[in-house]
């Protein structure tokens, strides 16, 4: 049914327990995974007087390096399943996470994306918005969204 699963993985245990969900689903269909990380850069930060701006080049690179790593090592995961896994560092400025993740699963053709929620309510989800949400809205194929605990 599924030939084509993307997975957001953000190294969160809700993260991995839409891994393991996508694992199932491949072994049972014989389908291709393609792991997306998406790391949000922020090129400056302001010095403590609030009037100097800092470069942060050495930040993005270890923003960047961490994603990888996490990519790597969900791709391991994979492997251990007897899958073979494809991986995508995102790497944006200012973009909305889960519209990035919903075009980099359409760009590789993906039939159906995994996405862990974390359930937030409330003021949490007022201050920190929903990445699930934001893939459900944009995305052009099915989603499947595993609630963490």
């Amino acid at each position: 049914m599924y030939k084509r699963i993307a997975v957001a993985v953000d190294g969160s245990k809700t993260s991995d327990a839409a891994l393991a969900e996508a694992i199932k689903l491949a072994q049972e269909m014989g389908s291709a995974i393609m792991l997306l990380h998406v790391c949000e850069e922020m090129p400056v930060i302001l010095e403590p007087d609030g009037m100097s701006v800092l470069v942060t080049q050495d930040l993005m690179q270890a923003i960047a390096k961490a994603g990888s790593a996490l990519l790597q090592k969900s791709a391991a995961t994979v492997r251990d399943a007897g899958l073979a896994a494809e991986t995508k560092l995102i790497e944006t400025f200012g973009g909305r996470m889960g519209s990035e993740i919903s075009q980099a699963a359409q760009r590789w053709g993906a039939d159906l994306l995994v996405v862990g929620t974390h359930g937030r309510r409330g003021i949490a989800h007022l201050l920190m918005g929903s990445v699930a949400e934001d893939v459900i809205r944009t995305a052009s194929m099915p989603v499947l969204l595993i609630r963490g605990n």
